[in-house]
């Protein structure tokens, strides 16, 4: 509803790359598959791309304490790169408490996240245009998320145990575990 944010939600689509360089996920290969992949949602330039973040965070300032949160964080890359990363950008959508790790509740913790942004891709949700003043039909998209590796693996579901931890080479990777520590180690 902000007339001087809703002119920088288009920004996106109306900036070049400086001299080839990357200044913007939008200058991106993944940005520019994306495009092709879904042209329908790339044609109407205010549908929101976002990025998830999370990381686990103690607030007591010590790993020695035995209590965690995992604060799960929304931001908005369809702003320039001087406006995605403040911190009135960045939605804070979820907080998942736990004493240890999200475990077998991360699906539960983040199902209405999932739900919401589920719904905002397939049903779309009718949006004011301030600038333009008039309604429309706004999509949004989970492009990215950003996260450590462990985080990753409660995100994703994917175990970063292993020596099946790297999803990209699976089994073909030449992993080994030492011999006295008994960790997984790679090359």
């Amino acid at each position: 509803m902000s007339p001087r944010i809703v002119e920088h939600m288009t920004w996106h689509q109306s900036h070049d790359a400086v001299d080839g360089v990357m200044v913007h996920p939008s200058n991106g290969e993944a940005w520019k598959h994306f495009n092709n992949v879904h042209p329908h949602f790339s044609t109407e330039s205010r549908n929101v791309r976002l990025g998830l973040c999370t990381n686990i965070f103690n607030p007591f300032g010590s790993f020695a304490a035995p209590y965690f949160y995992w604060p799960v964080i929304l931001t908005v890359y369809n702003l320039p790169p001087g406006m995605c990363m403040r911190p009135e950008f960045m939605f804070l959508s979820t907080v998942i408490p736990d004493p240890s790790s999200p475990g077998q509740n991360k699906d539960v913790c983040l199902r209405l996240l999932i739900n919401e942004l589920t719904q905002l891709w397939s049903s779309r949700a009718l949006t004011y245009d301030i600038l333009r003043k008039h309604d429309f039909v706004m999509r949004a998209t989970l492009m990215w998320t950003i996260n450590d590796f462990p985080a990753y693996g409660m995100v994703s579901g994917w175990s970063t145990h292993g020596k099946l931890a790297c999803r990209y080479y699976m089994e073909n990777n030449k992993a080994f575990t030492l011999t006295n520590e008994g960790k997984a180690s790679f090359f």
